[in-house]
């Protein structure tokens, strides 16, 4: 599923001009070393996840130093009680000695057709506002003709050769950052959503993507402006100049979370709305000059 002015995800070439972001943390190499890794990252003690994983004490340090090594069984309890995302999950059962359990698929696989339909529904559902379909890194998969149009009205060419990552795209100096009325507040509200997701994650491509966007410059002028339009404590609104004029956007994700299947975990879909009336008034001219003869 591709757009056809935003390519597939997976060409290697970067997104945008930048200098190269340090690598993440090597990841543990044993089970036990993956399993205190996770302890410590949801601020659990030793005997704090025993009493949540039904087990002694002791048998969880055991298992942290190796040696006692865990059943299939209890690798998958303990990774629901730490609340493992299922990519991590699969790298604990390989860890302890097992095959991997979840699935990791392309989205154009053929037994994710009905998966792919969906998303293009809720996309093509959501015109005339902008809606894009995202991977675990933030990279654009896919979006509808609103956000394309947005994107090819106000960005350069070169600056959409894929993958399309919209946390380097919104932040860049030579992106949209420019455009963005409110940037420093912007700039706070996509450094906090990737500080949860790292939380939640513990993924190295996070993290080194989050040390990269720590070095773009920081946005000049007033770190606390309010501008009309933001809804504090609610909804941060994306504050656009457009050649247009003045847009206001905010956003919903939905995710498209499944129990056995990894890369429908990790998809997110952000669809955006018109935050005041001139903003959908443009969204509605913009649907209507690109409607398809």
């Amino acid at each position: 599923m591709t757009s056809p002015s935003i390519p597939s995800h997976r060409t290697p070439r970067p997104a945008l001009p930048h200098r190269s972001a340090p690598a993440g943390p090597a990841g543990p190499a044993s089970f036990g070393d993956h399993l205190r890794t996770w302890r410590q990252q949801r601020h659990l003690s030793q005997l704090e996840l025993a009493d949540e994983a039904d087990i002694s004490t002791r048998h969880v340090s055991f298992m942290e130093t190796g040696r006692t090594n865990p059943s299939r069984d209890m690798v998958l309890r303990l990774c629901e009680r730490l609340a493992v995302p299922l990519r991590e999950r699969n790298a604990l059962l390989v860890a302890a000695g097992y095959a991997p359990m979840y699935r990791e698929r392309a989205l154009d696989d053929p037994a994710l057709a009905a998966a792919r339909q969906a998303v293009e529904l809720v996309l093509k559902g959501h015109e005339p506002c902008p809606a894009i379909a995202l991977d675990r890194c933030w990279n654009v998969v896919a979006a509808n003709r609103a956000a394309q149009t947005l994107l090819a009205d106000h960005v350069a060419p070169e600056l959409l050769a894929p993958p399309i990552n919209v946390f380097r795209l919104s932040l860049h100096p030579d992106g949209l950052a420019a455009r963005i009325a409110n940037l420093a507040q912007w700039r706070a509200h996509l450094f906090e959503r990737l500080r949860q997701q790292i939380h939640a994650t513990a993924d190295p491509a996070l993290i080194a993507l989050q040390a990269e966007l720590l070095e773009y410059p920081e946005p000049a002028g007033a770190q606390t402006t309010v501008l009309p339009g933001e809804m504090l404590g609610v909804v941060m609104p994306f504050c656009f100049e457009s050649r247009h004029g003045m847009l206001s956007l905010i956003s919903t994700t939905t995710i498209f979370g499944t129990p056995v299947d990894v890369t429908l975990q990790e998809l997110a879909v952000e669809s955006f709305f018109p935050a005041d009336d001139f903003t959908a008034q443009v969204l509605r001219g913009m649907a209507a000059q690109n409607k398809p003869d």
